[in-house]
């Protein structure tokens, strides 16, 4: 048998070996936040796209959630504005939050439209503003000034393009009940609204594996986590540093009623597909 009829074969199996994950996702709200390398890289990027595209041409209701700090970051060069930090956390003062409103609501969110248009899809740019979507208020604690975190999410504007066949894009800038502009992080964003979809599933694109036994070796990543095992983990150093807040998010979803929550590593090509539409898994599930 010539190598091009094994490899058609080959390719025949992997689409029927996928189908009892596309019975499982048909019809199902599935929230992919998408940041890190994945977004910088235009390889990555492009698949990405191809990937949103095809899970919503097989039925999955596709909500993309996004944020775009080194592009924020790019414009206040540009603008000779040098980016403050608090504690690792970028201060945001009113002059900042207006570029964060254009580069992200504009610039970064018509990107990825454009992107899954050019790919075959069709999507909606949408933000946490557009028919008062995400409430938001500003953050307590530490002074960051124009940095909220979410109140409450109204699902309606996102419900009615995916019912009409949009894929809805989703840049996390927001307001509060007076109209004052705020930067929510993309990560606790898409967590909230995956809650207020009542999504079959959460996915976090990291630039790591995952949740891994020892941070400095990708080979011990830890394939599952129950919500319930997640303060030990904590207290025995396992879950720390960056990994703490995103973790938090996956664990915050399950909890308001999403099946299950993913961070995987958006530097491996097609990870999305990997991960939903096969048994292998490229990263740490939580539920």
């Amino acid at each position: 048998m010539d190598e091009t009829v094994i490899s058609t074969k080959t390719k025949a199996d992997i689409l029927s070996g996928a189908l009892p994950y596309i019975q499982r996702y048909y019809g199902k709200i599935v929230v992919v936040k998408y940041g890190g390398n994945a977004m910088l890289s235009e390889q990555l990027k492009n698949a990405v796209m191809h990937d949103i595209v095809m899970l919503s041409l097989i039925g999955v209701r596709i909500v993309l959630v996004h944020g775009g700090g080194p592009e924020i970051n790019d414009m206040l060069s540009k603008i000779g504005k040098k980016p403050q930090f608090i504690g690792g956390l970028r201060y945001t003062d009113d002059e900042t939050a207006d570029i964060v409103l254009q580069v992200l609501a504009g610039k970064v969110n018509k990107g990825l439209v454009n992107k899954l248009h050019a790919c075959g899809g069709r999507a909606l740019g949408l933000c946490g503003i557009d028919g008062g979507m995400i409430k938001a208020k500003k953050k307590s604690g530490v002074d960051l000034g124009n940095v909220g975190e979410v109140e409450s999410v109204d699902p309606a504007p996102i419900l009615n393009a995916l019912d009409n066949g949009y894929i809805p894009v989703i840049a996390t800038v927001s307001s509060d009940k007076k109209g004052k502009i705020y930067n929510i992080n993309a990560d606790t964003a898409a967590s909230r609204i995956a809650s207020a979809l009542g999504a079959e599933n959460l996915v976090l694109m990291t630039d790591i594996r995952g949740l891994l036994m020892d941070k400095d070796d990708e080979d011990t990543l830890i394939r599952e986590v129950n919500v319930s095992d997640v303060h030990n983990l904590e207290r025995q150093g396992i879950i720390s540093g960056g990994m703490i807040p995103k973790v938090q998010c996956c664990v915050e979803a399950v909890r308001r009623g999403v099946k299950q929550s993913i961070i995987i590593d958006g530097r491996i090509p097609h990870a999305i597909l990997i991960d939903m539409l096969t048994s292998e898994g490229v990263g740490t599930l939580f539920k």
